[in-house]
């Protein structure tokens, strides 16, 4: 294959999935800087390595990229001591629903509402441990199958499952427990 070749075929079969490559990495490393980084990082690698992909199945394997430099990226700024600061904006409906389609309540109050609920959801996301949001993230956002989750996170289907399983619990305890607190004003 020519180099033409090679760069019209990574292009063709690679820059589709950048959206949800950043979106992985934001929710990863949590900070919209590193997450450039991270993605910037994994696409070169991923067209040094390009050879390596079998098939026309490009986004489990990007992914796996993604995430193994964000685990890298979190592993050496650890061994730093610099904690990575997080990025309220980079979690943001615009990281979570990157191509979505809007759609606008009736009235403000509504809006306000429903704004909230995405906060909270947005917040208990972020706070499961980054196994079980990584699994959720790739399941619930990006609508990655099982298979193609335990590809990009180079483990077995049952471990995917588990993490998507206990995920979703963690979440819905989070999501319980704020519920409880939350002063409805009735």
């Amino acid at each position: 294959m020519s180099d033409d070749e090679k760069r019209a075929r990574f292009e063709r079969l690679v820059l589709p999935h950048l959206d949800a490559a950043y979106s992985l990495a934001t929710w990863l490393v949590r900070d919209d800087a590193q997450a450039e980084e991270a993605v910037q990082e994994a696409c070169l690698r991923a067209f040094r390595y390009f050879d390596g992909l079998r098939g026309d199945e490009a986004r489990p394997w990007l992914l796996g990229i993604v995430r193994n430099t964000c685990y890298t990226l979190l592993q050496r700024a650890r061994q730093d001591g610099a904690p990575l600061p997080f990025d309220e904006e980079g979690c943001g409906e615009d990281a979570v629903a990157a191509g979505a389609v809007v759609s606008f309540p009736l009235n403000p109050e509504a809006a306000a509402i429903r704004e909230a609920d995405r906060e909270s959801v947005r917040g208990a996301l972020r706070a499961l441990p980054v196994e079980f949001r990584e699994a959720v993230v790739l399941r619930e956002i990006h609508g990655f199958s099982y298979r193609e989750i335990a590809a990009a996170c180079e483990v077995p289907i049952g471990t995917v499952m588990s993490r998507i399983a206990r995920g979703r619990r963690l979440l819905q305890h989070a999501l319980g427990a704020r519920a409880e607190t939350k002063d409805t004003g009735t």
